[in-house]
């Protein structure tokens, strides 16, 4: 016997048809990132449009204003990029509109886009069902799925991304932004989830995976799940800087230091001394220090140039090497000027 594959027959496809409901080409490119957010949840596709994983076939036809039916449509073939959905929807209302204001009709047909020349031109000439000559297949019997089947699966699903981002919002009361980001991919929520059940700051977790984390990763052309820094170890560092061990300067070396060793937060500050200092009196010693080797900015303080307070705090962290406590610096520098005065 022979076995033969067409079409990659061996692969499973999911097409979805949508009724002619999207008003703009950015109202396109919102649903189809939403469209694919929705199958990688399902983990059903990896929705990667430049593989061919995922791929948008657009029509699209013009109306006057005012007026219920729409005109006749084209179709843009197999665009593989949000960027060339969008573009080529922009184009093609353009060529639309320059044929039918130049009394034109507009041919039913079915169009490519050109990346380079940012342009769609046409690939064949497209007519309706019957031309495809399409016909039952007698050897395929009609797929008849039950109702109990149907609950069945929808018990199986898992959840979807706007309900994560309103759970997000919810339980971790994070703003709506910090959700969203953190919900477009079930990898990336599933991080900082597991990052909140090592260390509960959900705000601070958010901020250093949306901030340094995710700036990493985009430099590194890395996704979350090759992250060089763990849930477990993210977590660790925001509890050194809550427990007040760490400054967020230092936290900032600290966790560049952890995308390259891969150590922990705290095996860094140990082996770099860069415990955040506490003791009040030696912190006193410093800002005596800085004040007795700036006179002059002293006595413009003392009268009235109160915006020096900034940079009395950069020369005593300078002195301590960042490890000074800020809110500690702040107010017995404070104490210290206004006694003087």
């Amino acid at each position: 016997r022979s076995l033969v594959d067409l079409n990659r027959a061996g692969t499973p496809l999911t097409e979805i048809v949508s009724e002619p409901d999207i008003h703009s080409p950015e109202e396109a490119g919102a649903y189809l990132r939403q469209l694919r957010s929705i199958v990688r949840y399902l983990g059903i596709c990896d929705g990667n449009m430049e593989e061919g994983s995922f791929r948008c076939d657009a029509n699209i036809s013009l109306r006057p204003k005012g007026t219920k039916g729409l005109g006749t449509r084209t179709e843009l073939k197999n665009l593989n990029s949000f960027r060339h959905v969008e573009k080529a929807l922009h184009y093609e209302i353009q060529r639309q509109e320059s044929v039918l204001s130049n009394g034109q009709e507009v041919i039913q047909e079915t169009r490519l886009w050109d990346e380079t020349k940012n342009r769609t031109f046409s690939m064949r000439g497209k007519e309706d069902a019957h031309d495809y000559r399409y016909f039952p297949e007698p050897d395929l019997k009609p797929l008849t799925i039950s109702q109990d089947r149907i609950e069945q699966i929808q018990q199986q699903i898992p959840e979807l991304p706007d309900q994560k981002k309103q759970r997000f919002i919810h339980e971790y009361e994070l703003p709506a932004y910090d959700a969203m980001i953190l919900t477009t991919s079930r990898e990336l929520a599933d991080y900082f989830e597991s990052c909140v059940q090592y260390f509960h700051n959900p705000k601070q977790i958010s901020n250093w995976i949306m901030g340094p984390l995710l700036g990493i990763l985009n430099t590194q052309s890395k996704s979350i799940e090759q992250s060089p820094v763990t849930a477990k170890n993210l977590a660790g560092l925001v509890q050194l800087i809550e427990e007040g061990l760490i400054s967020n300067k230092i936290a900032k070396t600290v966790f560049d230091d952890m995308v390259n060793t891969g150590l922990t937060a705290k095996e860094i500050v140990e082996k770099q001394g860069l415990v955040q200092v506490t003791d009040t009196k030696a912190i006193e010693d410093i800002i005596t220090q800085v004040l007795r080797d700036n006179p002059s900015e002293v006595t413009a303080y003392k009268n009235g140039k109160t915006k020096l307070m900034g940079f009395f705090v950069g020369q005593i962290m300078k002195v301590s090497k960042g490890k000074a406590n800020p809110q500690i610096v702040n107010q017995l520098l404070k104490d210290k000027l206004e006694s003087n005065l």
